[in-house]
């Protein structure tokens, strides 16, 4: 039985942190438990837009996040890149949506072609086998034919694509505004009550 207050997010190597902090802040603010995957590349891109310089250990990432977010221990659960004995690993698990976003056009290959040589590609898969809820936000300009052919292959699947494009019909002032949009949607596609940004014709 899967469980709709469990999410998983995963974090990879391309520019949009400030779109998965701002949707860390969102999931931690209500009652899910989110569990949480960074590539080595994701930590880099973390350290370069946002001056997060995470600790080694996924233990003490966790403990970091649970400070700056202020939210319950058992709300956020931090796994290794390797960590093959994680839930998240298996399909046995109750998560009922992962989100990745940013998503490098590496990570999205690797879950096009089944590559599961990490645990965020090996969640990915698992999502897929088990027909459950898949995110991906794919930061690049321009989009390759084998971009678009992953892609399309995995919209195919039932995998959800939602480039991080914002709209301007709402007249935001504010880099914030910008952001909780894009934010807006991944919510949306995942199922979760939010009062981000306006929608159309409100």
């Amino acid at each position: 039985m899967i469980d709709n207050k469990q999410i998983a997010l995963a974090i990879t190597g391309a520019s949009g942190a400030p779109y998965v902090r701002r949707l860390l802040e969102v999931l931690l603010s209500t009652d899910m438990t989110v569990h949480l995957m960074i590539s080595a590349a994701g930590r880099i891109v973390l350290a370069d837009e946002l001056d997060w310089k995470l600790p080694a250990r996924a233990g003490d990432v966790q403990t970091l996040l649970v400070e700056q977010f202020q939210c319950r221990p058992e709300q956020l659960n931090v796994y290794g890149e390797q960590q093959w004995s994680a839930p998240l690993a298996s399909g046995s698990h109750r998560v009922s949506t992962m989100i990745v976003c940013p998503c490098t056009m590496g990570t999205l290959s690797a879950i096009a072609c089944g590559q599961s040589d990490n645990l965020i590609n090996r969640a990915a898969d698992v999502m897929l086998k088990e027909s459950r809820k898949l995110i991906l936000v794919p930061r690049e300009a321009p989009f390759s034919a084998i971009h678009l052919e992953n892609m399309l292959k995995l919209a195919r699947l039932g995998v959800c694509i939602l480039p991080p494009n914002p709209g301007f019909y709402f007249k935001p002032t504010e880099l914030s505004e910008i952001v909780d949009f894009v934010v807006a949607r991944i919510l949306d596609q995942a199922g979760i009550e939010h009062e981000l940004a306006p929608r159309w014709g409100e």
